[in-house]
Parts: C-alpha cells; structure tokens; sequence
C-alpha cells in the first residue's frame, strides 16, 4: 500500500510538473517573418553544425530591434525533448529580460548580440563553437546586458545534438562545487523509481501494477504535455517519449561517466597555498589586543571559537565580546598578510563561481535595502562601497531606474562591473583614502555586509560622514550580533564568518556612532531585513565540515577521489536535514520579518548640517 501511493504520488507529480512546464514553453516568442535587412551592428554566434538563413537573419535582427534588445537566443522549434523540457523549467519567459540578476539561459544553438555588447565581452569567435561553449555564453552576455537580454524561438532553424561531455561540462557551470553530488542524487533517484516500478509490475497485485503504469505512461506523456500547443516541436518526440521510461537512467550515466579535464592551474596553486602557510602562517594574525576597539573598555569575554567553516583554510579564529559596549570583534585580528591570503580566491578564482551564485539569489534581498529610501529621499548619486562585482546596484536600478550608481572597493571587481554596465562609474581603493576626494558628489552612500569587513569601522563612517553633504543619507546593512541564532548556534550561525568579518557592531552602538558624526538616524530596518538562511547554513556548514571540497587548492591532493566520494555520500545523506532546515527557514521568515528582531539590521541616517555648513546652500533633498 505504501509503495502504490508513493508511485501514484510520483505520477501525479510528473504530470502537473509538465502542466506546469507548458504553462512557461507556452509564453516563448516565436520569430515572426521580416523582409528589413539585418541590421549593420548586429552580428551572430553559432555551434558548430549550425546554419542561419537569410529569412532567419533577417527575422531575427528585426525582431531583436523592436523589442530593443542587445542579445537574443535563437531557439530552435524542433529542439530535442531533453533540452526542450529543461528550457521549460529553466525559464519564464515573461520576467527572464527584466530578472538583472538572472543566469544567462539559452537553447544551444545561436545568439544575436550587438557589436556594444559584443566588445564590451571581448568576444572574438563567432562560429564553430561547441554547445557548452555557447551555454558559457549565454551565461555572460546576459551579465553584459542585464535587461537587454531574451530568447525566441526559431522555426527554421535545424537543431544539433548535446554530447554528453558538453552536457557535463554544462552541468559543471551550474553546480560548480557540487556537480557529483547532483550527478548521483540523479541516479539515485532514478534508480530507486526504476525499482519500485518494477516491484510493482512482479508483484501482479492490481493496484500496484496500476500505479506503476500510471508512473510510466506519466513519464512518457510529459514531453507532450509540456510542449504540446506551444512554439517548441521536438523532433525526437515521438521516440524520446516511448524510450524514455527505459533510456531516462541511461542518458543520465552516460553523463556521470565522462571525464572532466582537470583545472591545469589546481597543481601550482596548491604548491603555492602549501607553501605559504608553511612560511608564512605566523605573519597571518596581529598581537592579542587587552581592550576593545569600539570603547576601549578591557572586560572582554570569549564569545566564539572558530575555524574556517566556508572553505576551510587553515587557522582558528576568536570573537571577543566587550562586557562594557556589546561590540563583538576578532581577536586577535588578521593581519593585513592573513586577510590577503583568506580574501584571495574567494570571491574571485576558484571561489568566485560558488559566491556568484548566492549573489543572484539575493536579488529581492537586493531592491529591498534599496526601497528604505523611499520617503526619505530621491537618490541622484549613490555609492555603494564595498560594491564587489556591482550586484547590488544592478539590482537597485528596478528601484531608482534614474540614479547614478558608483562602486567603491579595493578588488579589481569594481572594473569588471564598470564594463558590464551594472555601475555607472568604479573607484579601486580604500574608502577613507579616497573620501576628500568623493566628497560632495553623492547625496547616498551605502555599506551592505561592508563593516564587518573592515579593520577600523570608526574611520569608514568618518569617510562616509566626510563625503556626504548636509541632507544626504547612509544605508548601513551588517548582521546583527544580538540575534538569538547566532548566541545558541554559536560557531555554526552563518554570520560569524570568520575569519573575515572582524567586527559585530549593536545597533545602539551604530546609531550612536552615527550620531557622533552628525548623521541622524531615520529609519531602522530590523525584522523586514532578515535573510532566511539560518538553520539550513548551519546544517550545510556541519555536511563540509566532515569532509572540505578536495577541490580547493587550499587542501591537500593526496586521496582526492576517495575524499570526494565520502563528501558526496554526506551531502546526500544530509539531503533531508537541508531540506527540513530549509523549509523551516522559511515557515518562521514571515513571522520574524514581522518582529522586532532578526539576523540583520539595517540603519538609514541622514547628514544634519555642521558647524561648518553654509545653511543657505545646504543641500535637503525632497522626500521621496
């Protein structure tokens, strides 16, 4: 009985999945027809095997100059069951061009692209690419033109086959760090729905012979179900929808099996890791400090002990806490060669794929912080410091479409966003170095998760306080020390971070300091700030922690295979605890968002006149 319901359960699941997959491949444009030439800028990228007519030329560019675009993905009408169904639950169609934030998403086959785009992406192959080549693409181009970008399918167009390398290396560069675990979820999963329907189908008890056919008539009916009466026509219908049932765990090993070629740089980045923290390692930290940087008081207390729960570089790390103030600071601190070393390829290099991808997903999180001006001001030039890679103010122009957005922060970062256009304009340095420099010339200033990061918090609001005109405003966004998580979590609550965040400031102590340099306090966010995270990190962090990705170049080769297989097995295992940890993240975010407390704050001050202002011409800008 419990097997006849887990399989009727899984075919009603199979059917509405591909009603609901319909729903999205049903919104998909089809190009209609064009007699305009193509026009001068734009130009086309291609796989191997791919040809483009002059009817599709044509119909593409005067497509993609009606509805403004810079990038559109050509998909072909008969593209392959597999590829279709993916897009279909891939994308949605009618918020993919406007999602800044979203993953680049395509159908593998040809790309129109604007000569602005297409220098500002350096793209210098335009034909004969393979289709992981083209999805790596796609993936970039829709960062060079965030709402610029959309798809559109393709009759005339003849479809070409995925290998399943190029699958591989596709699935690589969605699951970077985690792609055997996927992998073998996959056929685990498949393997285990194999099983059960034949234990049905032996069994020749009525009812479960039922649901095994329900489950399999099911799973050939969802490739007609998903695509019947939109734009897509898979050429492979009729036979990837018969084999399917039989084919399904096939195609997904034959995927599993293929070899990856190994990152040529891994071998000399570990020599160099290793060697480093053989030579260097006691240059990493500062002299234990006896009194606490925010008030000086000396009452301090241990608060946490931790080691590097994200990746896992070598080190133990301590956060006192000042009995006097609140204030939460690492101590002793990293020096400036330890914050080198556990900064560098982490939001860049082999790290940067992995903190990308929690980058896009904070996009809500993003207009949010944003919004907390409304009623308080109309922003007409905002520096967001600490701007990274420039997500946030990409983001924020759904909000404030009008505002000139810049970005300050001491990686080379802030170019690359300069150049796909999330910012207006980049600084490369340290706030406070460049605050008489800046100063006048923006009405916001914005520090998200920046403070924490920093070595002297009193001297980034003396920048920010420098730079900013009478009535001009500063959004500050850190975690919040005081939330209750991260005192009975202790080293597991995500926040700590260690070892690069150095400093915890209350909120008190912030609207304090704040005041001190003559920015009022306005608006203070601290539920509607809280980010949802807290118990599935917490499970996420204990899973790495047993056994750390033997793909950092940071940890030792020696028995990588075998250690890469037990991390798969822990991840899988603990695959009900994140999923359990997660829904409960989310159940209780309504309610704290709701309350007065929660794992984040944010603070929203304005520039009140000083001594030394001219009132006369002091600058209040119009609530919002």
């Amino acid at each position: 009985m419990r097997l006849r319901s887990i399989l009727l359960t899984t075919a009603f699941g199979l059917t509405a999945d591909a009603v609901w997959r319909r729903t999205r491949a049903a919104r998909l444009r089809p190009l209609p027809p064009s007699d305009k030439p193509v026009a001068e800028d734009h130009h086309f990228v291609t796989v191997a095997g791919v040809v483009l007519d002059d009817e599709t030329r044509r119909a593409a560019s005067a497509y993609a100059t009606a509805h403004r675009l810079q990038v559109l993905d050509l998909v072909p009408a008969g593209l392959d069951c597999a590829r279709a169904l993916e897009l279909a639950r891939r994308v949605e169609p009618d918020t993919y061009r406007s999602a800044r934030l979203a993953r680049g998403i395509g159908g593998g086959h040809a790309i129109l692209v604007t000569a602005d785009v297409a220098e500002r992406a350096k793209l210098t192959r335009f034909a004969g690419l393979n289709v992981a080549e083209l999805e790596e693409l796609s993936v970039k181009l829709k960062t060079y033109a965030p709402v610029g970008t959309d798809l559109a399918v393709a009759e005339r167009i003849a479809p070409v086959g995925c290998s399943p390398a190029d699958r591989r290396t596709i699935l690589r560069g969605r699951w970077p760090s985690d792609l055997p675990e996927y992998l073998t979820g996959n056929l685990i999963g498949l393997s285990v729905l194999s099983t059960g329907v034949a234990w049905a189908f032996a069994s020749r008890r009525k009812g479960d012979v039922a649901a095994a056919a329900a489950v399999v008539a099911a799973t050939c009916a969802q490739p007609s179900l998903a695509t019947f009466g939109t734009p897509l026509h898979p050429r492979d219908l009729l036979g990837f929808s018969l084999m399917r049932p039989a084919t399904a765990l096939a195609r997904w090993a034959r995927v599993a099996a293929q070899r990856e070629e190994p990152d040529p740089e891994l071998p000399r980045l570990r020599r160099e890791y290793a060697a480093e923290v053989a030579e260097r390692a006691d240059s990493f930290v500062e002299p234990r400090r006896t009194d606490c940087p925010w008030c000086g008081g000396t009452a301090l207390r241990r608060l946490v002990t931790s080691g590097d729960h994200q990746h896992h570089r070598p080190g133990v790390f301590i956060l006192d806490k000042c009995q006097d103030c609140g204030h939460v600071f690492q101590n002793p601190r990293l020096s400036s060669a330890g914050l080198e070393f556990h900064y560098r390829d982490f939001y860049d290099g082999p790290g940067g794929p992995e903190v990308e991808r929690g980058f896009r997903l904070a996009a809500p999180h993003y207009r949010d912080r944003a919004r907390m001006l409304r009623g308080h001001a109309k922003p007409e030039a905002w520096l967001d410091v600490g701007g990274g890679h420039g997500h946030f103010c990409n983001a924020a122009r759904d909000v404030w479409p009008e505002t000139r957005f810049d970005a300050l922060d001491m990686s080379v970062s802030i170019k690359e966003a300069e150049e796909r256009g999330w910012i207006d304009g980049g600084h490369l340095g340290f706030f406070p170095d460049l605050a008489d420099k800046l100063a006048g010339a923006y009405d916001v200033v914005s520090m998200h998760h920046y403070l924490e990061h920093t070595v002297d918090p009193y001297s980034e609001l003396d920048a920010a306080a420098t730079v900013l005109p009478p009535g001009g405003h500063l959004l500050i966004e850190v975690p919040d020390p005081e939330w209750i998580i991260g005192r009975v979590a202790g080293r597991w609550w995500h926040a700590w971070f260690q070892p690069q965040h150095l400093n915890f400031v209350p909120l008190d102590n912030l609207v304090a300091a704040l005041a001190d340099r003559g920015l009022e306090t306005v608006a203070v966010e601290r539920g509607p700030a809280h980010q949802p995270v807290d118990f599935l990190m917490i499970v996420m962090m204990l899973a790495h922690r047993v056994v750390p990705d033997p793909a950092k170049p940071w940890q030792p080769e020696r028995h990588a295979r075998l250690r890469r297989a037990l991390r798969t097995g822990v991840y899988l295992a603990a695959g009900p605890a994140m999923f359990a940890a997660a829904s409960a993240d989310q159940l209780l975010a309504p309610l704290i968002k709701r309350g007065p407390r929660s794992n984040t704050y944010r603070v929203l001050a304005r520039r009140l006149p000083g001594e030394g202002d001219d009132s006369a011409t002091a600058r209040t800008l119009d609530a919002g």
